[in-house]
């Protein structure tokens, strides 16, 4: 499940639904709270974003509901909990600008990527707004049709 990027990344898991699901506006990448086990796990590619989401409470954020799988012989001494609530490591200002976002102008936050960037774990964050049925069907449509416009170009 690990691919490689440009800038020295890694990833260990994806988020396609919310690409489909919302709008992604902006991007912000924060660091996790995490435990050992939780680190072992994640070298081994144990963790799912899909039903994960990010909330912000007293001026902190918090992922919920990201499932990291504990490893059996990493966590024989641990009561682990694989969904437990993790706190995001942020600048206070950066907290700020999201509260006013998803206050105010009715954003959401939304886990995109989880990844390693210089041997630290590292979540990207997407600043989103929902989409509509019809904004589906239009994303889906254009899709299609730059993939006729590919094959058309290449048949020539």
């Amino acid at each position: 499940m690990s691919k490689k990027s440009n800038s020295n990344q890694v990833q260990i898991a994806g988020n396609k639904k919310a690409y489909h699901e919302y709008f992604i506006e902006e991007h912000y990448e924060a660091g996790l709270a995490l435990q050992g086990w939780e680190v072992k796990s994640l070298r081994a590619g144990r963790a799912q974003l899909k039903e994960s989401y990010v909330l912000l409470r007293d001026g902190e954020a918090f992922l919920f509901g990201c499932h990291i799988a504990p490893l059996t012989s990493a966590s024989t001494h641990v009561q682990a909990d694989p969904t437990r609530t993790r706190k995001l490591l942020l600048h206070a200002e950066e907290i700020g600008r999201l509260i006013g976002s998803v206050e105010r102008k009715g954003y959401t936050l939304m886990p995109l990527a989880l990844y390693w960037k210089r041997n630290r774990v590292k979540l990207d964050i997407g600043l989103a707004r929902g989409k509509k049925e019809y904004d589906k069907r239009a994303v889906e449509k254009d899709r299609d049709w730059e993939r006729d416009k590919q094959r058309l170009m290449r048949e020539r």
